[in-house]
């Protein structure tokens, strides 16, 4: 057999992995919108609840077909020995740090993450006496040092949102595992087909499938991908917090898993044109994006990426309000506080992502009033281009 029917291509798993042909022939796995699923006799049921073998059970645990194929799929892209998918990318963060953390412990956050990730760092988590300490994405050298007695997991993002800001994720792996700690990384700006993670040594991967892995901004979804053993306890309290991603939205985001590596293509070649445009204009002080950066850092890249991503963030020497007037003249791209679709988006961090995070912990963080976040879509460049021309224009 040869080494390419060995190991399939990425494209040719996207559209295959997880799926068993159906009884009655359906090519892809059905949407089986049942709550509970029944049972000849009282042994089958035990042996399915006492784990002697799989089989559907009860939605809410996860034992359901759609959500079991779709979580087949989302472990083969990531590398990963098991999945799980839930009902938000917030849901799979929540629950990966409550399955493994328990009052008294603590986090070691690396960088800039996504703001609903820093509140409940730093508001949910703390009334249930779980702390966190934030490092930059350039102190990995003090993560051990940072490190106490109750330390028990480093989380991180990579690249950052909004900033873009790459962390050597097998440096970070490597530092965590030497002193004991679990790793975690949120992959969702750079999704599987650009960078695998699990590859580079990080212990956890998750995503918020509400973006790129769902792609057309109808669906809100999470997922977690890693060793088996390392999700069951997460998969206690998704059961028990009721997380569980619904069959009908399972089934769509396997759709949208099947067209991911031709997606992220078109968008990673559209938003390096859309960069390059920007890096060249005078109003932009600053262009966040990974296929830019120069020296070390793009060492890193090179190591780790395979493609630099969709998103892009633009810094002007402005204030909040003559940013907004850029764009709210924009006329192509939407404003809107997500990510990751087939349509272009554009929204300032301060008033959406990282509105709740104090300005002063903003402007540490290089979150400034001038910054606008780009996510590129699927349209012509060109036309993408002649959008952000036009709104720039001093007025």
């Amino acid at each position: 057999m040869s080494e390419a029917a060995d190991t399939p291509g990425l494209s040719t798993r996207s559209v295959h992995a997880g799926d068993r042909r159906d009884p009655l022939g359906a090519i892809h796995a059905p949407i089986y919108n049942q709550s509970t699923f029944a049972f000849e006799r009282t042994a089958d049921l035990l042996d399915v609840i006492e784990g002697r073998r799989d089989g559907p059970l009860y939605t809410r645990y996860g034992a359901n077909p759609t959500v079991a194929a779709l979580e087949a799929k989302l472990a083969d892209l990531e590398g990963g020995q098991a999945a799980l998918a839930f009902s938000a990318g917030m849901a799979a963060v929540s629950a990966t740090v409550l399955g493994h953390l328990r009052a008294g412990e603590q986090i070691l956050c690396v960088g800039d993450v996504y703001g609903g990730t820093y509140e409940l760092f730093t508001e949910n988590l703390p009334r249930l006496g779980i702390t966190t300490t934030f490092l930059r994405a350039d102190e990995i050298a003090r993560l051990g040092a940072s490190s106490t007695p109750a330390t028990r997991l480093v989380y991180f993002e990579s690249p950052s949102n909004p900033t873009l800001a790459v962390v050597d994720i097998a440096a970070l792996a490597a530092a965590a595992r030497a002193a004991g700690l679990l790793s975690v990384i949120d992959n969702t700006f750079a999704t599987p087909v650009n960078q695998n993670p699990l590859a580079h040594g990080v212990d956890l991967v998750l995503h918020s499938a509400t973006k790129y892995l769902g792609g057309h901004s109808d669906l809100v979804a999470g997922a977690l991908m890693g060793p088996a053993d390392l999700l069951a306890p997460v998969a206690y309290w998704r059961k028990n917090l009721g997380q569980m991603i619904a069959p009908e939205v399972a089934a769509l985001l396997a759709r949208s898993l099947r067209s991911l590596p031709v997606r992220v293509a078109r968008h990673n070649d559209n938003a390096a044109a859309v960069a390059e445009f920007l890096a060249g204009h005078p109003r932009v002080v600053r262009v966040h994006y990974p296929g830019l950066a120069t020296g070390p850092e793009r060492a890193v890249i090179d190591r780790q990426m395979r493609g630099h991503g969709g998103m892009v963030s633009l810094v002007l020497d402005a204030t909040a309000e003559q940013t907004a007037a850029v764009v709210d003249r924009l006329r192509l791209f939407a404003i809107a506080g997500s990510l990751g679709g087939v349509e272009s988006l554009a929204t300032q961090p301060v008033t959406t992502s990282h509105h709740g995070m104090a300005p002063a912990e903003r402007a540490a963080r290089g979150i400034s009033d001038g910054m606008i976040r780009l996510s590129i879509g699927l349209e012509d460049p060109a036309d993408l281009i002649a959008d952000l021309a036009q709104a720039l224009k001093a007025h």
